[in-house]
């Protein structure tokens, strides 16, 4: 794997055809973006450098606080509490003649984030109850309109966002459970969404699209929608704002970021840009008054290494806060925030900016890479007192030392494996307190500079005795496709990656697989190059594997440190292509 100074690229891929979508750079082994207007890289890459961002559920369930009628209602979220009480649709709208939150302060809440370390907010528009925060021609039940509070919100927290230098974004259901002939309660919330509320939708994403400023991220949430519904959407939005990223979770593949399940972080590689929604606590997102808040140092640290564990694999980390009916910040959230953000001020430099670690494992922690450093983020000490970094090779590499003391420095050490710090030569190297609760000595950073071009040998699969590989998919790298027809829809296959020791130049590839009703297209690639496939269909009454066997040359110069495989479907593929077979097995022999 070669690092480049701006990130990480698989090199040889890049350049390959040149019938890549306008305004995208993805190598033609990764899916494109859909069709028509959006985001450009520059936009992509803009986003993907903030890493940490708040969410705010807020509205008119915040008032209920996960009580009704005096009593806990603990069946789910406390933002859907009209459904999990259940509450009488009239009961629950009249909620809103009481909807005053005096002591929402945008201001104050914008000055939060960024003390926490946050470059970007996203507020709850519209929740599945249909109540909206923002003043809607569509609908007099919001915030304006409907309640003696008489304010827009969402405009009040634009404005404060723009006034604060911070990224805007809304969250938006599509779902609305208060919309005439649109939805009920049905479990996982994937409701088709009718022709008259795709309509309604449409009108207010572009309410939300013209009056607000620029929105840098519509969180689009739930439903069971059409892919031409979520292609309306989507269109409907780069239509007015084509920078604006758009979340996976308008469904069909038509996001611009994948989403993650709630509280959730992937456990395979992912390539696309992504984010990790995550809550105070997984009960619930909207204000639960008797919620328990214990261990505030303990909720500090967990959050600390969430962010980093998701930047670690290359993603965006978006953590709630529920505020309470009256519009303030629960005192428990804003306490954890803080001490997020007094970490972020010493180590902050090992987050923004960054990209995913070039390791597959570190025994002592994780890592990012910056443009001229690697940031080792250290959760435990080895025994050896020894960073250990794997496959670390052929990088012009300088002194390393903790981030934020740049004046003490250790010299690192180089072996066949690759590279080690000596933290035990580091001076004044913190010691964690028996508690965890210093700040200043939970999980400190180390920084190893280098010039040029980083190189990190990938952990490749040794050959047999006669230099053959027998490869099966568990042994290689899986890449998944997200958030396709709704919330219950798995996650599919488009991608295998093996990395072989291969010593030879010419190889025979033989492929096993099993083949569908009808022929299939996909893509073998190796070292960069591609080899196209056409796969064989099932004969009749035959469900037995086929295969199909491919020459192939190694480039050295492309991938030196081990031969790169892959399976992909036909180049180019839009996001949401599956691989079109299931494969079981890779034969791999050196030829003459």
């Amino acid at each position: 794997m070669i690092v480049g100074s701006q990130g990480i690229w698989v090199t040889s891929l890049s350049a390959q055809g040149s019938n890549v979508p306008v305004g995208t750079q993805r190598p033609l082994d990764q899916p494109q973006p859909p069709p028509g207007a959006g985001p450009s890289t520059a936009t992509i890459d803009a986003w993907q450098d903030r890493k940490f961002g708040m969410f705010i559920h807020f509205g008119l369930y915040s008032m209920a606080g996960g009580v009704w009628n005096g009593h806990r209602v603990d069946n789910g979220y406390s933002e859907q509490i009209l459904a999990n009480a259940p509450i009488p649709p009239k009961d629950y709208d009249a909620l809103a003649k009481r909807f005053d939150p005096v002591n929402f302060d945008a201001d104050a809440i914008a000055a939060l984030a960024k003390a926490a370390g946050m470059k970007f907010i996203v507020i709850t528009a519209k929740h599945h109850d249909g109540f909206n925060l923002f003043q809607t021609a569509q609908t007099p039940y919001n915030a304006v309109d409907g309640t003696p509070y008489h304010k827009d919100i969402v405009k009040q927290l634009a404005d404060a966002c723009a006034r604060a230098g911070l990224k805007f974004g809304v969250y938006y259901s599509t779902i609305d459970w208060h919309h005439p002939g649109g939805n009920t309660y049905i479990e996982s919330n994937s409701n088709p969404i009718t022709p008259g509320q795709e309509a309604f939708n449409v009108a207010q994403l572009k309410e939300l699209l013209s009056h607000y400023g620029p929105i840098a991220e519509i969180w689009f949430d739930m439903g069971k929608p059409t892919p031409a519904q979520s292609t309306h959407f989507a269109q409907t939005v780069h239509a007015l704002q084509p920078q604006t990223m758009i979340s996976g979770r308008v469904w069909n593949y038509r996001g611009d970021f994948a989403v993650m399940g709630d509280n959730s972080e992937p456990d395979v590689s992912v390539e696309l840009p992504w984010q990790a929604p995550a809550s105070m606590f997984p009960e619930t997102w909207g204000y639960r008054s008797w919620q328990p808040r214990t261990d505030l140092p303990g909720k500090i640290r967990e959050n600390i290494t969430r962010l980093v564990r998701v930047v670690s694999q290359g993603g965006n980390y978006i953590l709630n806060i529920g505020p309470e009916g009256d519009g303030s910040v629960v005192p428990y959230e804003a306490q954890v925030l803080h001490g997020i953000g007094a970490w972020l001020q010493r180590n902050g430099d090992a987050i923004y900016g960054t990209r995913k670690q070039p390791f597959t494992a570190l025994d002592f922690g994780y890592a990012t890479v910056g443009p001229h450093a690697i940031y080792l983020f250290v959760t435990k000490m080895p025994p050896d007192h020894q960073l250990h970094l794997p496959g670390l090779t052929d990088t012009a590499l300088g002194r390393a030392y903790r981030l934020g003391s740049p004046e003490n420095t250790v010299e690192i050490h180089h072996d066949a494996d690759g590279v080690s710090i000596p933290l035990d030569r580091l001076p004044h190297w913190p010691v964690a307190d028996s508690d965890g609760t210093n700040v200043d000595s939970f999980m400190p950073v180390v920084v190893l500079p280098f010039k040029g071009t980083l190189r990190v040998r990938p952990q490749a699969i040794a050959a047999a005795d006669d230099g053959s590989f027998h490869l099966q998919p568990a042994q290689a790298a899986h890449y998944l496709n997200y958030n396709g027809e709704g919330y219950e829809d798995p996650s599919t296959l488009y991608k295998l990656v093996w990395q072989l020791d291969a010593k030879a130049s010419n190889y025979s590839v033989n492929i096993s697989y099993t083949p569908l009703p009808q022929p299939a297209q996909m893509d073998l690639w190796v070292d960069g190059q591609r080899y196209p496939m056409n796969s064989a269909s099932t004969v009749a009454g035959n469900h037995n594997v086929a295969s199909q066997t491919i020459e192939v040359r190694r480039d050295r110069k492309a991938h030196p440190y081990a031969m790169q495989l892959e399976l992909t479907p036909r180049s180019p593929f839009e996001q949401g292509t599956r691989l079109p077979v299931t494969v079981t097995s890779v034969e791999v022999s050196p030829t003459r």
